[in-house]
């Protein structure tokens, strides 16, 4: 059995603290490492990645959806996610590989 990824965080200035679990804490996870230049799902796959910006959303972080085109075989657009709320991680693994989401 996997451990699931579980980070501890809270929303500055004076959040209370936030437990996220599972895929959502990897999203959250992924969008504060992605910094200003977010996540998209091509170069983050996940299968849920809408899903887990409204669960994060419904937590009380502010995350602004931009929409963009690609060219491609494929072409179309995806999301990019930005991660606009100032978060401190209060608690996570150090190593992703502890991660297991």
């Amino acid at each position: 059995m996997t451990k699931r990824l579980t980070i501890a965080a809270r929303i500055l200035p004076d959040g209370a603290p936030i437990k996220v679990v599972g895929r959502d804490a990897w999203a959250l996870q992924n969008l504060v490492r992605a910094g200003p230049r977010g996540c998209t799902p091509i170069d983050h796959p996940g299968p849920r990645w809408s899903h887990y910006v409204f669960k994060l959303r419904r937590f009380g972080f502010t995350i602004q959806t931009l929409d963009e085109s690609h060219g491609g075989p494929f072409p179309g657009s995806h999301a990019r996610y930005l991660l606009r709320s100032e978060v401190e991680i209060l608690d996570a693994p150090a190593d992703p590989a502890e991660a297991g989401a």
